[in-house]
């Protein structure tokens, strides 16, 4: 229940920013799987979001897996196999933002699922992704 109450707050966030910012034109690129992808500074900070909402995710399904005694198995949990946490289907690719939701996800998930932080860290009210870990994920590349 509280999954899917963060998740309508963040989409009703997002479609306010997405209106403000539809008309900026591309100027950032990243690589993945040898494929440049372009977008601008709104499109990275909804890639970078998709990656720490994926780790905050996959910490809490980690930990509530480790306390319920549950086997380590991220691949079973809704969220991952979803992947669509605060994605609301416009400005980036839903494969893309797919893509990176499990990348935090996959981290987060051992991280709560072993009680630590190699990945990640909790401030302000919630986990995200070091930026060092979150750099080596997704690079993003202004070009104009």
């Amino acid at each position: 229940q509280e999954y899917w109450q963060h998740q309508r707050q963040l989409q009703d966030r997002r479609w306010r920013e997405y209106n403000q910012y539809v008309h900026v034109f591309p100027n950032y690129r990243y690589q993945r799987s040898g494929i440049y992808y372009q977008t601008n500074w709104y499109g990275v900070s909804l890639l970078q979001e998709a990656l720490n909402d994926g780790y905050e995710q996959g910490f809490r399904a980690g930990r509530a897996d480790r306390l319920d005694g549950w086997g380590f198995d991220y691949r079973s949990s809704y969220a991952y196999r979803d992947a669509n946490y605060g994605y609301y289907g416009y400005y980036v690719d839903q494969s893309e933002y797919n893509y990176y939701f499990r990348q935090g996800f996959r981290r987060g998930y051992e991280d709560g699922y072993y009680s630590r932080y190699q990945y990640g860290r909790y401030g302000s009210g919630r986990y995200s992704l070091l930026d060092s870990v979150l750099s080596v994920i997704f690079s993003a590349v202004r070009y104009r």
